[in-house]
This record gives structure tokens, C-alpha cells and sequence, in this order.
């Protein structure tokens, strides 16, 4: 069902949308990542937090990581869903590369209505995922036994399923990950481990080194 929040800034959208990829990603939400994650000061998010804090969409837990309230995650939920939505139409429909669909997607996500939203939603006919294989909140989404490809061991086969939102966050990846067809749904095998952490696969037409950083931010399903 669309959702309609109450009147936010568009930076508390921003910082709960953060908050939640983290904890999507499986790191604990502390104020420095949040810091890197949005590329602002770390003096801007601890007043940011102050006030989203009042505001009643964020807490602090003991431990010093953030966690969001029940307003906080529908915000964020309504955010992440209109996002990765927005990147499925203008990379579906449009015909966008990755990178310009996923900053564009960054400017959508804070305008898109409910009615739009459905328009979207249906248009696309339900999608569960965003196009790096990302789960769209509120769809029929249902995780897959997934490796990290850094996991993948030389000789087997694979078929990339997601890529994590850290590495869309990472200037110049999307625009690798694309340019090199690794890319959900695309099948490989694994040809060399390097001590380093990189990983090199095939994917049929031609080999590609894929650092240990996005090694391990790439999700894949064994063939």
C-alpha cells in the first residue's frame, strides 16, 4: 500500500533512508558511517541526529549506533521503496545506464506521491527488486540462498543476483559494475582467488578482476 509520511526535510528522509541501507547491509548504524555514507561532517550528523531524535525518528541505543523508531523505518521503508522504484522505471522504461538512473532515482524518491507511486508500481508490473537485485520494500520479495562472491571458490558457477547498496554508494563502481556486465542475472565461473581478497571471473566474453572490496558487496546463487 502507497504511503503518504507527514511533512519531513528532505534530510531526515535521507539520514533514516541511510540508516536503513546500513542495517540492510548488515553494519551497525554509528554516526561515522552515516558520516562517509553521506559525505558530510560528523558534527553534521550528531546535530542532524539531535534533532531527528526530537523529531522522534531516531534513537540511540547503549552501544553508540543508531536505531530507528516506528516512524523512522515506515519513513525510511517509503523512501527506500519510491528510490529503487524510480531506478527501475528510468532504467526499465527509459533506458538509463546505472549510475545517472540511481542519482536521478536520489531526487525522486523525495517528490514521488502515492498516486504516482502506484502508477509506477503497476506500469512495472510489481517488480520485487531495484536493477542491482536490491529488495523493493512492500513487494513479494524472498531472499535467495546467497553467497558473497568472495566466497565462490575457483572452478564453480554462478549467477549474480544482488549487488549491495554500499557499492552504489561508491563513486565509479556502478559505472564497473555495468560497463562489465556484472550485473544480476548474469552467469560466470570463477576462475582465480588472489590472497588479496580480488576475486577474477568469467563471464563469456572476456575476464574481469573484480577487487576484494566489491567482492564481497556481490551476491550470487551457485549454478
Amino acid at each position: 500500500m502507497a504511503y503518504e509520511p507527514r511533512e519531513h526535510h528532505p534530510a531526515f528522509e535521507e539520514y533514516c533512508e541511510a540508516i536503513f541501507e546500513l542495517e540492510e547491509d548488515g553494519l551497525k548504524p554509528i554516526q561515522s558511517r552515516l558520516a562517509e555514507r553521506l559525505g558530510v561532517s560528523r558534527a553534521a550528523v550528531s546535530r542532524m541526529v539531535t534533532r531527528m531524535t526530537e523529531e522522534d525518528l531516531v534513537a540511540r541505543r547503549k552501544n553508540g549506533s543508531l536505531t530507528l523508531t516506528d516512524d523512522g523505518k515506515f519513513l525510511a521503508r517509503t523512501i527506500v521503496r519510491r528510490h529503487r522504484l524510480a531506478e527501475r522505471f528510468l532504467t526499465d522504461v527509459l533506458g538509463m545506464n546505472w549510475t545517472d538512473a540511481h542519482h536521478e532515482a536520489g531526487k525522486w524518491e523525495h517528490v514521488i506521491s502515492p498516486a504516482v507511486e502506484k502508477a509506477m508500481n503497476r506500469l512495472l508490473e510489481d517488480p520485487t527488486t531495484c536493477p542491482h537485485g536490491n529488495p523493493i520494500p512492500g513487494s513479494s520479495y524472498e531472499e535467495p540462498d546467497l553467497k558473497h562472491l568472495s566466497q565462490m571458490s575457483k572452478g564453480k558457477h554462478f549467477t549474480i543476483v544482488r549487488i549491495r547498496e554500499e557499492l552504489e554508494c561508491t563513486p565509479g563502481l556502478l559505472e564497473f559494475l555495468e560497463s562489465a556486465s556484472l550485473m544480476p542475472g548474469f552467469k560466470g565461473e570463477v576462475l582465480f582467488s588472489a590472497p588479496d581478497g580480488a576475486t577474477t571471473v568469467n563471464l563469456g566474453e572476456g575476464d574481469v578482476r573484480i577487487e576484494a572490496f566489491a567482492a564481497e558487496r556481490i551476491l550470487v546463487k551457485s549454478n
